[in-house]
């Protein structure tokens, strides 16, 4: 089963400027990201804005010779549904530029999901949601072109819970979580010390790891979560100010 990974990504970022051009490994955050999706044999997307400040992504897309779309730059939703239109798919899987170590095999089991239970969106695991950043978000086209129907391309719909919520008949599920008791760390990359976190996780990993070895490597040294553990509650402040 093919499964089209959507890295969503975007220059401007205000925490952690420029985060998706910081150095990371033998590129950059985004290089790492593209080549982290090809190595689980998922089918990599760059879905970035239609911003002069993107145009260095698409340059990265380019030279990594994977495809790209460009589209409206606050409505996310929007950007995912014309991306499907453009590429002709009638379903996605999202990979957060942000999460430099999602799990492939996650992914491949979310869209399975999606596609063997006829479900409309499958939302990642508990784990993930809560900063694990393990997978994203399956959904299908239809359900993304009934989210923006009335929507404008200034809704901000990073946070689309609240966008999916007002859709009527909206058949969808929670990845299951795969470990009983899932390592309890925040992968995802805001701020500075989630850089410094990162940039340690690849160094004693490599970029290409299977997620369960990442999860074992915080299981042998629990303080290494420590690096940006405090930023949890600011980072999880973050969210629900976005969700308002």
């Amino acid at each position: 089963m093919t499964v089209p990974a959507f890295i969503s990504v975007r220059s401007t970022s205000t925490r952690l400027p420029g985060k998706c051009m910081l150095p990371f490994g033998d590129g950059n955050v985004l290089e790492h990201v593209i080549r982290r999706v090809r190595h689980f044999g998922l089918d990599a997307i760059v879905c970035t804005t239609d911003e002069d400040a993107d145009d260095g992504i698409v340059a990265i897309a380019e030279a990594e010779n994977v495809k790209c779309f460009r589209g409206v730059a606050i409505n996310r939703l929007k950007r995912w549904a014309d991306c499907c239109a453009a590429f002709d798919l009638d379903a996605f899987h999202t990979v957060d530029a942000d999460d430099p170590f999602f799990d492939g095999e996650k992914v491949k089991q979310s869209f399975a999901l999606l596609k063997e239970g006829g479900w409309d969106m499958v939302a990642p695991s508990v784990s993930s949601a809560a900063g694990g950043a393990s997978v994203g978000v399956s959904m299908t086209k239809s359900l993304a072109d009934r989210a923006v129907e009335n929507t404008s391309n200034t809704d901000d719909t990073e946070i689309i819970w609240s966008w999916i919520d007002r859709v009527d008949g909206v058949k969808k599920t929670v990845l299951p979580e795969s470990d009983p008791d899932p390592v309890r760390v925040r992968l995802t990359l805001d701020f500075e010390e989630d850089y410094w976190l990162m940039v340690s996780i690849l160094r004693m990993t490599g970029p290409l790891a299977p997620r369960c070895d990442i999860d074992d490597l915080f299981r042998r040294n629990p303080d290494l979560c420590k690096i940006n553990w405090f930023r949890n509650q600011e980072w999880a402040d973050a969210q629900n100010r976005k969700k308002a």
